[in-house]
């Protein structure tokens, strides 16, 4: 038997002693807010304008070019120069807040006295992938750990039957930023994402290829053989062993938790998943559920991936472009809201919507908008956020942020949500100890209440 087929199989000995330390339960630094996360990452870049930023000023000056006090503001694609273009949807008040919402999200607009939303977050790319690595990373370039990672590595798994960290990318493709989108960077490689594939069968391989009796059998000769040839210290060996370990349980438990027959027909409903339009990114979302309900720590889904025609990247036809993509998952996110809600989850999980970036004021192509950095909205919900609140602003054009909120701050504050203290959460990599927050972000107080 080759070395690769031993660690292929191996299950238990070194394997649980690895995923004991890889990925047992962590004390959080102080009382959490939040157990676990789900991030609904809406990839390419949906308008701030045309979802949660109103901004008059855009119909009255339609056609014109931006005030030379606002400066010349290029994109990727366009040099600043371009007219002003209106939104071509309506804003109305929802909720008991009053909170303004376009009529491009009418089943959210129905959850708003739960959100956050914070209108003010900037990054520091035009270009879609470092700015993708910015939001989930906190740096501009690729290679390091992921938000996900950096949250399990803090507090590890509640569920020792499922992966800690779950990750559901578009069917058509993968985000710009790839797979380092959800990498462990150089933390242990036990902390990246795991993928759930679309379909019938979300995880792969997961029937057993031998008799029950057989295959422990098998596992407890394997066993033996890397307790007595196993190097000591070697982290990606653990991680190995242990992800083999992992996926030995889960012949038994993921079957059940992605099976979604077991849901009642009403929230089959409540997700969209009897209609054609909602039904795949509403699956996502209910088996995100599913996921943080069984103890998963963080689920990432992706709204967009693949071809620029499946994302929110509308650099020509917005209208149809943002109609599209909000038609796929405004009813599944707001299913997704209210379930967690009417099941007590709401309180123990943080919900984010949010992008990689936002769109400018100005015309692309004649009826598209092209990426804005500068000023761009994400909301928050559940675990321990006061809902019903909008924070923060971009100047009177939604251009850029006013007094805006980076990165930085954007994870520290969830960080800080979970229970952990962004200077404690460190790992000794080339001699730094490195942090998600770098340097150091500001804690949003205002959103946690």
């Amino acid at each position: 038997m080759y070395r690769r087929d031993i660690l292929r199989w191996a299950a238990n000995g070194f394997g649980a002693l690895a995923a004991e330390s890889l990925l047992a339960g962590q004390k959080a630094h102080f009382p959490a807010k939040a157990k676990s996360v789900i991030f609904l990452f809406m990839v390419g870049g949906p308008s701030q304008i045309d979802t949660f930023d109103p901004k008059p000023l855009l119909e009255k000056y339609a056609g014109e070019r931006l005030p030379e006090s606002l400066g010349k503001v290029p994109g990727q694609f366009t040099d600043g120069s371009t007219p002003i273009l209106p939104s071509p949807w309506k804003f109305k008040r929802h909720g008991r807040s009053g909170t303004w919402v376009s009529d491009l999200m009418p089943h959210i607009a129905e959850c708003v006295d739960d959100l956050c939303i914070v209108r003010n977050f900037h990054t520091e790319s035009v270009v879609h992938a470092p700015a993708m690595y910015q939001v989930m990373s906190g740096r501009i370039l690729m290679g390091y750990p992921s938000l996900g990672s950096w949250v399990t590595y803090g507090l590890g798994s509640e569920t020792e039957n499922l992966p800690a960290y779950v990750v559901m990318p578009q069917p058509e493709g993968t985000p710009e930023g790839g797979t380092p989108m959800w990498g462990s960077g150089f933390l242990p490689a036990v902390h990246q994402g795991t993928l759930l594939r679309p379909g019938a069968n979300p995880i792969l391989h997961l029937k057993p290829w031998m008799e029950s009796r057989r295959q422990k059998a098998t596992l407890g000769l394997l066993q033996e053989m890397n307790r007595q040839d196993a190097p000591a210290g070697n982290e990606e060996m653990a991680a190995r062993i242990a992800s083999y370990e992992l996926a030995f349980r889960m012949q038994t438990h993921a079957p059940e938790a992605v099976d979604l027959k077991q849901e009642s027909a009403a929230t089959r409903r409540l997700y969209g998943l009897d209609e054609a339009r909602t039904a795949e990114f509403g699956t996502r979302c209910l088996l995100a559920r599913r996921m943080v309900e069984r103890g998963v720590r963080f689920v990432q889904i992706y709204s967009g991936g693949g071809p620029v025609s499946m994302q929110w990247d509308a650099h020509d036809h917005l209208q149809a472009n943002h109609e599209k993509m909000a038609g796929m998952t405004d009813k599944p996110v707001a299913g997704l809201i209210k379930d967690l809600k009417s099941r007590g989850l709401l309180d123990s999980t943080l919900v984010i919507w949010g992008s990689e970036f936002g769109r400018l004021p100005m015309s692309q192509s004649g009826n598209g908008r092209d990426h804005n950095p500068h000023g761009f909205t994400m909301w928050f919900a559940g675990g321990g956020v006061k809902g019903g609140q909008v924070l923060g602003d971009t100047d009177e054009f939604g251009l850029r942020a006013i007094d805006g909120w980076h990165m930085r701050d954007f994870h520290a504050t969830i960080l800080h949500a979970l229970g952990l203290d962004q200077n404690k959460l460190w790992y000794l990599h080339n001699g730094r100890h490195e942090k998600l927050t770098d340097f150091g972000g500001k804690v949003m107080e205002r959103v946690l209440g």
